[in-house]
């Protein structure tokens, strides 16, 4: 378990059968249901039997790394958030789309707070 699981608990995350049917590209009549593990969900699917998936690879796991970027108020902060995202996503393969789009935001915080150290 990494640092950002810690942080993030996605195990709290409200998973929905229309959530994941949209993320797994199929109608939700397909699924029978889903069960929230540790460290994944397990669908029980009317056509292939079980499937798991990832927490990390639902928009809720990015949407919630973008929400501890936003809530960082010191450049310290920052910088540590930077690293946990940077071990994250070597161990665990993220797309080049998903890093530039946590790169975008990381540094416009950096940014952000940059500029508020020089206005005070």
């Amino acid at each position: 378990m990494t640092i950002l699981f810690r942080r993030i608990k996605p195990q709290s995350f409200p998973i929905t059968i229309d959530l994941i049917a949209q993320f797994l590209g199929i109608p939700k009549s397909m699924i029978l249901r889903a069960e929230p593990w540790a460290y994944i969900i397990f669908v029980h699917r009317r056509d292939k039997g079980g499937q798991f998936i990832s927490y990390r690879k639902l928009k809720l796991w990015i949407e919630s790394i973008i929400a501890l970027i936003k809530k960082t108020t010191t450049l310290d902060e920052l910088w540590q958030l930077g690293l946990w995202i940077r071990q994250e996503c070597k161990k665990f393969n993220y797309t080049q789309t998903v890093l530039e789009y946590l790169r975008s935001f990381w540094a416009k915080q950096r940014d952000d707070l940059r500029s508020l150290a020089h206005v005070r």
